[in-house]
């Protein structure tokens, strides 16, 4: 694949880089360094709401939640819209997740994010390309007929934030990270950095971050 000019992902071993951003659930901004010297965090950087792999994402990240937070570490995603629309997607859809609005994707640019310049040959590919992230298909779908069908499945309709959203951040790629309490990062993930695009979509699970998360705990 190849990438719009950003910097390379951050590294375990690097420090976390510094936001600020609006909160989704009250009118207050959440930054990295309330964090700061208190606990660790585990950090998801998720686009905009019309993607339906992060709805997804983002219930299952709240199921994971409070496994966390009996390890001390708290949990924060980012998603990429506007504080209006999280809002009111959230009020149908509660969660207990913090979460914090970033329509510009400026987290994303400062923590090394990929996106893919989207070639002819990129286009092709994801069209070749199957994938089943949350195992919800009887098999493996072409990525725009997943991304399909689970919006479907989901009785998701794009409003027009949404559909402005989709159209400037496609097809940016996810990233999770753990920092520790002083803001260094001690893990991290790329969407689609070890499979291709075969990655697209999936989540780490619960087992993976909570072994990261325990792991942290004993250094």
């Amino acid at each position: 694949m190849t990438m719009a000019e950003t910097r390379p992902p951050v590294s375990p071993g690097e420090p976390a880089p510094e936001f600020t951003l609006p909160a989704v659930d009250r009118d207050e901004m959440v930054a990295l360094a309330d964090y700061r010297g208190r606990n660790p965090v585990f950090l998801a950087l998720f686009i905009g709401l019309w993607c339906p792999f992060c709805r997804r994402s983002i219930a299952q990240m709240a199921a994971t939640e409070g496994k966390l937070k009996e390890l001390g570490v708290e949990t924060l995603g980012v998603v990429a819209t506007t504080p209006e629309n999280a809002r009111l997607y959230f009020k149908f859809r509660p969660t207990r997740l913090r979460l914090a609005a970033d329509p510009g994707l400026t987290t994303h640019r400062a923590y090394g994010v990929p996106k893919p310049t989207p070639t002819p040959e990129l286009m092709n590919a994801m069209e070749s390309t199957r994938i089943n992230p949350g195992g919800e298909f009887p098999e493996p779908l072409p990525i725009p007929q997943a991304a399909m069908a689970l919006a479907k499945l989901d009785g998701y309709t794009d409003n027009q934030t949404d559909k402005a959203e989709m159209e400037r951040q496609w097809p940016q790629l996810k990233g999770q990270f753990l920092i520790d309490r002083e803001g260094i990062v001690r893990w991290s993930n790329i969407e689609c950095a070890t499979e291709g695009l075969a990655g697209v979509g999936k989540f780490p699970s619960p087992e993976e971050i909570l072994a990261a998360a325990r792991a942290l705990a004993r250094s």
